[in-house]
């Protein structure tokens, strides 16, 4: 049996700062996210997941499958993954629609995929692969990405789409990755949130960005360093009312803020979802 969904639909990063304020004073965070890798090597990290896992449900988000790449997963990568969810039971697992593994060399970025055919089969079998060994649906989440390919078969939700109807995954919508994506290739972000398949839905994703001028224009970086932006809160509305009441996390791995400031930004989120439980209005101020 997997284990129960959190009873507070909004989660926060685990990062290694906030640690012992957390250990300390049980915050009241729904559930906390932290990076399988980060664990694979046992010892005082892996001690201190337990003891987190004692106060708190986990989600597993993992950045190291590359289950886009030209080659099936890496076989020790998904044993270690499997022996920690055996541990930890954390009550989702995700990883990206992204590669960043070939051959012999390992990257550290997420690096997008074209949307062909050839590639959705490369990745459902790769989904498929993680599933058969977890025993166990994950999700996939939505790139962010700086370059576009000049071919392709389908737009990005299509590919999102159909990637979860063949492989059986669920779908981790990441709203900023949207955002940032519809600025850099111009696309109606309302219109590709609106067609997700709000079912295949497991997950929300809710992060800050950057922007940074260049000579050709402006170009939104998802560095996860700052504040959601109002217009990423205003496409998450958007994305309740879509796909309904989702766990939502906040994402913010770099020039991390004091821990309150995480809460405070988790506390706007579930305001938006107790809105809806209730049938009031909420804004994220």
């Amino acid at each position: 049996m997997l284990p129960a969904p959190p009873s507070r639909e909004t989660g926060i990063g685990l990062r290694g700062p906030h640690v012992q304020d957390i250990l300390n004073g049980a915050p009241a965070a729904g559930w906390l996210e932290v990076h399988p890798e980060n664990y694979f090597g046992g010892g005082r990290n892996r001690a201190m997941l337990r003891q987190v896992r004692a106060h708190y449900p986990l989600s597993l988000h993992g950045v190291g499958l590359s289950l886009g790449a030209d080659r099936p997963v890496d076989e020790d990568h998904l044993a270690r993954l499997c022996a920690l969810t055996t541990e930890i039971e954390p009550f989702v697992i995700s990883d990206h629609a992204s590669w960043s593994a070939s051959g012999n060399a390992h990257f550290n970025d997420l690096l997008p995929l074209p949307y062909t055919r050839e590639s959705l089969e490369r990745l459902c079998a790769n989904i498929g692969r993680v599933q058969d060994a977890l025993g166990r649906r994950i999700l996939v989440e939505n790139p962010s990405s700086y370059v576009s390919f000049t071919h392709n078969d389908m737009d990005e939700a299509q590919f999102m789409n159909e990637a979860a109807r063949r492989s059986g995954c669920g779908l981790l919508l990441d709203i900023n990755n949207i955002h940032v994506q519809s600025h850099n290739h111009d696309f109606d972000v309302r219109a590709y949130i609106t067609a997700i398949d709000a079912h295949a839905v497991g997950e929300i994703h809710l992060a800050g960005h950057t922007a940074r001028t260049f000579p050709g224009g402006t170009l939104l970086i998802d560095t996860h360093s700052r504040p959601v932006a109002d217009d990423v809160w205003a496409l998450y509305d958007l994305a309740l009312t879509h796909c309904g009441i989702i766990p939502t996390l906040i994402e913010w791995d770099a020039d991390l803020p004091p821990l309150s400031t995480l809460l405070a930004e988790a506390d706007k989120a579930q305001a938006l979802i107790d809105a809806r439980k209730t049938g009031g209005i909420a804004h994220a101020a």
